[in-house]
């Protein structure tokens, strides 16, 4: 686990008629404010990454299709300071993942035609308050390809 990093399993509510995905309540001890919240597509084998934030706190939910979430610490005094960390998201793990500011984050695609993920976030996206890397960057450690264990 990276330090400030929470995984939080959510309720799904299956019945005849569809499926409740929650996902964030403000009545929630780790909810922290209202900022926006979108919803981003991607393709299988599409890499969205890496980005980190200055102050907003990110709340990612895959709530269609699979994604493999990666997150990176480069935080100076982080007691996870150079840690990785892999998160498998989707309806076989449909969780909350809240990624703290200044924490590297990026995510693939992993099923067709695409997944959806949500980010309820702290503040409205500003561009000048956030920084971007290529996803095949060597600077952080890691490869995107697929690990043949």
């Amino acid at each position: 686990m990276i330090d400030g990093v929470q995984v939080i399993p959510l309720r799904r509510i299956p019945d005849e008629r569809g499926t409740v995905l929650h996902m964030l309540k403000s009545t929630e001890p780790h909810f922290q404010q209202f900022g926006e919240i979108y919803f981003s597509t991607i393709y299988p084998g599409v890499v969205k990454g890496w980005h980190k934030h200055r102050e907003m706190t990110l709340n990612y939910a895959c709530i269609e299709g699979r994604i493999k979430l990666v997150l990176y610490d480069d935080r100076e005094g982080s007691a996870t300071k150079g840690k990785l960390m892999e998160i498998f998201l989707g309806s076989d793990n449909y969780s909350l993942v809240i990624i703290p500011p200044n924490v590297w984050n990026g995510f693939k695609g992993m099923s067709a035609p695409h997944a959806m993920v949500a980010n309820c976030c702290t503040h409205p996206h500003d561009p000048s308050r956030s920084m971007r890397m290529d996803p095949f960057d060597n600077t952080i450690p890691y490869s995107w390809d697929v690990k043949h264990h």
